[in-house]
């Protein structure tokens, strides 16, 4: 009972791994932009089950909340309300095959250079853990974000914050003769400025 019980996280590790490639290649080969989009959904799933098989949960959690929560979602949404020529899109699908799998096979070299490179497995549990990794990656992230890199993570959310102000700076184009909503006078707005009441004679029959 107790190799099966050890070998059931390589099953699980092994079954996930299948699905993603399975949907991977359905975001490929789909007809569909929007299947696509789903499969994709699918592959961020799959891949966050896998973190969390690794003991990555923080991973695990920002890759479901912000790309299929928010990415996904609105990359979705685009899709479904552009008219996208499935057929013109899928044209140039053989013309860069070859490049893709060029891609796949230098991954999968690294992939498996990093698995030779990387020890035995009682090499890496007889090293002994730092405190910050010993109780979990989300609190180590934290601590290390918020002491030793607390003025660099900073620094980095006051350049995204400017990024974004800027490209609403850019974008934005001021038209002549658009009606824009005036709050002020909305809520100072009276019942008898609005509407009036006209009493007309009525008609008399001969």
């Amino acid at each position: 009972m107790q190799p099966l019980v050890d070998l059931f996280p390589f099953i699980l590790f092994s079954g996930w791994s299948g699905m993603l490639i399975a949907s991977a290649l359905g975001v490929i080969l789909a007809r569909n932009p929007v299947h696509s989009v789903l499969f994709l959904v699918l592959c961020f799933v799959i891949s966050a089950a896998i973190w969390l098989l690794l003991h990555a949960e923080f991973l695990a959690v920002a890759l479901v909340l912000v790309y299929v929560g928010a990415v996904m979602v609105l990359l979705l949404f685009v899709v479904m309300m552009l008219d996208i020529n499935a057929e013109r899109m899928r044209e140039g699908l053989t013309r860069y095959a070859p490049f893709g799998v060029l891609v796949g096979l230098l991954l999968a070299a690294q992939l498996a250079s990093v698995w030779w490179l990387r020890g035995s497995d009682a090499e890496l549990l007889a090293q002994p853990q730092t405190p910050y990794f010993s109780e979990g990656n989300t609190r180590a992230l934290g601590e290390l974000l918020y002491t030793e890199h607390l003025y660099a993570f900073e620094i980095a959310g006051y350049i995204l914050l400017l990024a974004i102000v800027g490209a609403i700076t850019l974008t934005l184009r001021r038209r002549q003769g658009l009606r824009v909503q005036q709050v002020s006078e909305q809520v100072a707005a009276r019942a008898k400025d609005r509407v009036r009441l006209v009493k007309m004679p009525a008609e008399r029959d001969e």
